[in-house]
Order: structure tokens, then C-alpha cells, then sequence
């Protein structure tokens, strides 16, 4: 057997490998779309998960382009149980790229846990940033049609009734956009403390 064909056979083992990975990370990352939780200091209808933590791991351990394909793969998936017809699941995919994709491409440049803690924050800080735009255009409008506007905004005075909070403008500046952030460093923390013990599992290296 020349080179030439061991380099091809162990590049279609590599190929499968992260196929395989990033099915097993898409998958989990689906069912964590499902545990989610309420949490303080927000609305009910805000909720915590932690479903783009399979997705930064791929983002590291194999590529920022497999990252983003556990975002597309998850939801995809949740697309068969959505009640806003797609709508939450395209803001899901977009926040998800905005965080994963910038991490990874960060992390690439020298694998460091400097660079992977780094890529991390900066992934958080994007997707924070750009859910401004993502619930003011794309999710909220088509929350208006189930809930009236005025009604969205009594539900985040009701838990700040401290604030003067007038416009939804300033509902997702004061509790979504930082709510967003906190959500990703929760995910970064929790891959930046596993990704060490998980790197031989997930890259078949021993």
C-alpha cells in the first residue's frame, strides 16, 4: 500500500469519526433544548439551557464549521416539535453561530485554554449582542400574534417593578441582552472545566 492510499484511508477515518461525534453532540444537544428552566429576575416564558454546549465542544475539538453543524442538526430537529413555526429555531441557529463560530475560529488559531476561555467570552459577548436584533425582528413579532405587546412588557415590569420599562426595546437591553450572556458563559464554563477530560473521546485520540 502506497502513501498516497494511507493517507486516504486514515483522512476517511478522521471523516467518519467527526461525523459520528458531531451526530452524538447534535443529538445531545437536541435533548438539552428540552431541560430548560425558568429562572429569576426575568419572564417565564425566558428560559436557561444549556443546549449550545455540545455545539462549543464540537466548535473545539473538531472545527468551528462542526459547530455550527450541531446548531443546524439540533435545531433542525426541534423544527418536527416548534410551535412558532420555525421562527425560535432560526434566532436559536443564528445566536448559536454567533457564539460557537467565533470561539472556535479563535480557538483554532493556537489551542490554548487561553484561547479557548478567550473565544469563549467573545462567542457569549456576540451572541448577547446579536439577540437584540434577532428577538426584536425575528422572535417577538411572533410572540405579538399569541400575546398583545402591552402584555409582554407588563410581564418584565412584574418582575422589576423598580425599573421604568416602556418598550420592548428596553425589555431586551436590560433583561434579555444580559440574560443571553450570563447563558453563554454558563455553557463556556462548563466546556472550558470538561473539554480537557472529554478531548481523547471526542478527537479518538488516546
Amino acid at each position: 500500500m502506497d502513501t498516497t492510499e494511507t493517507v486516504k484511508i486514515n483522512n476517511n477515518k478522521v471523516n467518519v469519526r467527526s461525523m459520528t461525534v458531531t451526530a452524538m453532540l447534535s443529538a445531545i444537544a437536541f435533548v438539552l433544548m428540552f431541560l430548560d428552566t425558568a429562572v429569576p429576575f426575568v419572564p417565564n416564558f425566558i428560559k436557561l439551557d444549556v443546549s449550545e454546549l455540545p455545539a462549543l465542544m464540537a466548535s473545539f475539538a473538531l472545527g468551528p464549521v462542526y459547530g455550527v453543524v450541531v446548531c443546524l442538526i439540533k435545531n433542525l430537529l426541534h423544527l418536527f416539535m416548534t410551535t412558532t413555526g420555525g421562527v425560535g429555531e432560526l434566532s436559536n441557529f443564528i445566536l448559536g453561530v454567533a457564539f460557537v463560530l467565533p470561539a472556535g475560529l479563535i480557538y483554532y488559531r493556537k489551542k490554548t485554554k487561553k484561547n479557548a476561555i478567550l473565544g469563549a467570552f467573545v462567542g457569549a459577548f456576540l451572541m448577547a449582542a446579536i439577540s437584540f436584533p434577532s428577538n426584536l425582528f425575528i422572535v417577538y413579532p411572533v410572540y405579538y400574534n399569541f400575546m398583545p405587546k402591552d402584555v409582554i412588557i407588563g410581564a418584565y415590569q412584574a418582575v422589576a417593578p423598580f425599573a421604568e420599562i416602556k418598550s420592548i426595546e428596553q425589555c431586551l437591553l436590560f433583561f434579555n441582552v444580559p440574560f443571553t450572556f450570563v447563558k453563554g458563559l454558563i455553557s463556556a464554563i462548563i466546556t472550558v472545566l470538561i473539554y480537557q477530560p472529554l478531548r481523547p473521546l471526542l478527537k479518538g485520540k488516546n
